[in-house]
């Protein structure tokens, strides 16, 4: 026994002065004098560290391809993406020659070799990944290894601009437990050649295309026991916005255009009223069934939601203008004067405003003339006294002479026809203070309208900013 443990005390000595594995020696260019001697010399030791010191890192370089973007999920902020993982090392001291062992390159099943602990940090489930049982061995001792990993990754996902938004996600490479005294994690293709490459293999074209992939090969998470070397890759992702801009943005512009073109019905008029209300009844079913495509969580509220809310504020608010301007219309005749600083406001100045200058004054006057026996030679509707209206049939004025009942008859009709004469041209012509409320109704119905104008004016404009600036920022 104390012969044994000096034996391979002996063997551990000379690995260690002399390197991890000796160069192989082939008796044949066959497969089965390769794998006789890697069983032999390197199958035995995949339970070491491929170096020749325990304080020598091996040096792990690493690379990857997007090969799909499965989707990103707002409501628990993960994205889910496939791709190709490439870790390559080398083992300290293996060689062969090609020719004396017939070949250069080797596939060797995986659990026959030591491999490293790479993981990815932001992993959120359980990989599920299809698992690859071979890599490759050169004869300069370079190993390779080549799997696909899906991935299901945690992302702090940016909706404001949604759906015109830019996602940056990151997938942070690393030992679970090796220090960077033992792993050092290197950086194998460059931003621009994994850019390249994924978007020749990538497969999907869904709502998602990949635009940037950035590295950062000097991140390192610190602890108080020691350092873990880490590569971080940021996955830069825009979103496809063409299906929420048919299926959201256009139908609400278009209700909203029809809502602003019903500012074209009389104001005063009841099928106003009602078309509004159909409008928002409209609308808010529009909503209700295309809340599914809407963004359901994120730190920020998203833009969209704003312009929702806001093109529902004003439906609201059109509509409750409009009930109050038609009540003006029909209720203006029982108004008292209209306060001073109200008509100055509204008709001097808001009315300059909205280009609606105050309508004149009327001064139609109406006259009447009576017969030449009438001691009133000129008469008006203005003038008409409550004599005229209150005087009984068959009274006759003490200071007349009595006249024939046909006559007197002729009289009393012509009296009444002026009376009626005078209410109805009363009627037409308002009072002023009715008048003056029925403009305050029309130049407020004015004002609404232009603000209505001016939130879809700023509104496209806006949009088609954020869109530009999506599509050329990366």
């Amino acid at each position: 026994m104390t012969e044994v443990n000096s034996a391979e005390l002996i063997f551990i000595c000379f690995m260690l002065l002399y390197g991890f594995a000796a160069a192989l020696n082939c008796t044949s260019p066959t497969p089965e004098s390769l794998f006789g001697e890697l069983e032999k010399d390197l199958f035995p030791k995949k339970l070491l560290r491929p170096v020749n010191s325990f304080s020598s890192p091996l040096n792990l370089t690493i690379s990857i391809t997007v090969v799909g973007i499965i989707g990103v999920e707002e409501k628990s902020q993960s994205l889910a993406t496939l791709i190709w993982q490439v870790l390559e090392w080398n083992i300290e001291g293996l060689s062969w020659d090609d020719k004396e062992c017939g070949t250069s390159r080797v596939s060797v099943p995986r659990e026959k070799l030591w491999i490293p602990d790479v993981h990815i940090a932001e992993f959120m489930t359980e990989d599920k990944s299809h698992k690859t049982p071979y890599v490759y061995i050169n004869n300069t001792g370079h190993v390779f290894d080549d799997k696909p990993i899906a991935v299901i990754s945690s992302c702090i996902l940016n909706i404001y601009s949604f759906p015109f938004d830019i996602q940056n996600c990151s997938l942070t490479f690393g030992s679970y437990l090796h220090f960077n005294t033992d792993i050092r994690m290197v950086q194998g293709s460059s931003s621009e050649e994994i850019l390249e490459e994924s978007l020749q293999v990538l497969k999907n074209n869904g709502e998602w295309a990949l635009i940037g992939v950035h590295v950062n090969p000097d991140a390192q998470l610190v602890l108080s026991e020691g350092s873990y070397s880490e590569i971080k890759y940021y996955i830069i992702l825009r979103r496809r916005p063409i299906l929420y801009v048919v299926n959201l943005l256009i139908p609400s512009c278009f209700l909203i255009t029809v809502d602003l073109f019903s500012f074209m019905l009389p104001p005063h008029s009841v099928d106003r009223s009602s078309f509004k209300m159909t409008l928002i009844l409209g609308y808010t079913v529009f909503l209700l069934i295309m809340n599914d495509l809407l963004p359901t969580t994120g730190e920020t509220t998203p833009l969209i939601n704003v312009f929702f809310s806001v093109s529902l504020a004003l439906m609201v608010a059109s509509l409750l203008e409009t009930v109050l301007i038609t009540y003006v219309h029909f209720s203006s005749s029982q108004y008292s004067a209209v306060p001073h600083w109200l008509s100055v406001i509204v008709l001097r100045y808001l009315a300059v405003v909205v280009c609606l200058p105050p309508k004149k004054k009327s001064n139609r006057v109406t006259v009447v003339l009576s017969p030449a026996k009438e001691k009133e030679k000129d008469f008006s509707f203005n003038n008409i006294s409550a004599i005229h209206l209150q005087r009984a049939p068959g009274e006759i004025s003490p200071e007349k002479q009595p006249v024939e009942p046909a006559l007197e008859e002729l009289r009393k009709l012509s009296r009444d026809l002026l009376a009626i004469r005078f209410q109805v041209d009363k009627h037409f012509q308002g009072s002023t203070s009715s008048q003056e409320w029925q403009m305050i109704g029309i130049v407020i119905d004015r004002l609404l309208f232009g603000l209505y104008l001016v939130f879809i004016i700023v509104s496209f404009i806006t949009i088609i900013c954020i869109w530009s600036r999506s599509s050329y920022t990366v």
